[in-house]
């Protein structure tokens, strides 16, 4: 991974993540394909100034698609799950 925006796309935030974030302090991002948890954990520290303590990683598959007569699919992307210290927290979820 060359940058920490390339391994780091984008926060999810739903109804779902923000339950989680709020109960058990875990926070959900979308992450490149080939990123791996030691790369994921030195980017979210370095990206939000936070020490995290564990890295969960998942595959979503692609859902299956159909626009007019065409059909396809979505494309796959990765998911991580990340927990703090405690005491520790990132503003993007907060607000």
């Amino acid at each position: 991974m060359a940058t920490l925006h390339r391994t780091i796309v984008r926060p999810i935030v739903t109804e779902k993540s923000s339950a989680a974030y709020q109960e058990r302090g875990e926070y959900t991002f979308e992450v490149h394909p080939t990123a791996n948890k030691t790369a994921i954990k030195q980017a979210i520290e370095r990206l939000f100034g936070v020490t995290v303590t564990g890295v969960w990683t998942s595959q979503q598959r692609g859902k299956p698609r159909r626009v007019g007569t065409s059909a396809g699919l979505r494309p796959r992307w990765k998911k991580a799950i990340v927990t703090l210290k405690s005491g520790d927290s990132i503003e993007i979820f907060e607000g």
